[in-house]
């Protein structure tokens, strides 16, 4: 018996399998995250609905850093970030403040992603935001909402705003702060992540050279057909499984 089938004989009996597979792919995300040098040290978060009718939601075990986690360590939590299961970890209810908001307002909002990425909070910095000049961009635009920073998350009175900033989009970027995207799926939410990182990376490095050459704004309408043609219609499911793959070559300790 290998040692990621030992451990899910280990979790408690009334684990649904599809709540196993949501910590496989919540787990992954986190050592993609760190793979990729997205993080910051043990802070930000990613968090995912636990598939069911409750509200309850996984996310990091405060402390260990996102190469570190896996599918057990999660812990399970309900919209006040209260335990649901026991847990020798702790838990960062600030930390959940931001995706408890947007958790509450978007059903579809199935994974909520946040990070401090360097080129993500230079891009924040500035004035301009995300300017239409790669690629790349022209996907974020498309979906993008800005929310002016108002000091770390941590009142309630902030959550109606990061509701509206957000609104039906699937970007969102947090003025001073960083980068969020969420997704119906884990897989969603990275691959809209690594867009809206490499967007970043992109405007950052092309604004050290010489006169920046915008994007027609027409090209920006009817992107989300665009994508889903792309992609053959499977969205972040094509890539997901090569990540995967990936990952189970670097270190497969995800899946315990």
């Amino acid at each position: 018996m290998s040692p990621a089938e030992a451990l899910r004989k280990s979790v408690p009996a009334d684990m649904t399998d599809a709540e196993w597979k949501q910590r496989v792919d919540l787990a992954a995300c986190y050592r993609l995250i760190a793979f990729y040098g997205w993080d910051d040290l043990v802070d930000t978060h990613i968090s995912a609905r636990v598939p069911g009718p409750e509200h309850h939601f996984l996310i990091n075990p405060y402390g260990l850093m996102f190469d570190e986690i896996t599918a057990s360590s999660l812990v399970k939590v309900d919209q006040d970030c209260d335990k649901l299961l026991p847990s020798p970890f702790p838990v960062n209810p600030a930390g959940f403040t931001i995706h408890s908001s947007i958790h509450a307002a978007r059903d579809d909002a199935q994974c909520v992603l946040h990070t401090h990425s360097r080129a993500g909070v230079a891009v924040s910095a500035q004035k301009c935001g995300v300017l239409p000049i790669s690629q790349q961009s022209t996907f974020v635009l498309a979906s993008l909402g800005y929310h002016d920073y108002e000091g770390v998350a941590l009142r309630d009175d902030e959550r109606p705003r990061l509701q509206q900033d957000l609104g039906s989009n699937q970007y969102l970027l947090l003025r001073n702060h960083g980068l969020l995207t969420v997704g119906r799926t884990i897989p969603d939410a990275f691959v809209a992540m690594y867009i809206f990182e490499n967007t970043c990376r992109i405007q950052i490095d092309a604004q050290g050279g010489g006169e920046l050459v915008q994007i027609d704004p027409r090209i920006l309408q009817g992107l989300g057909e665009v994508m889903k043609t792309a992609t053959a219609g499977q969205g972040a499911r094509l890539a997901w499984p090569a990540l995967l793959r990936k990952l189970d070559k670097l270190d497969p300790s995800y899946k315990t």
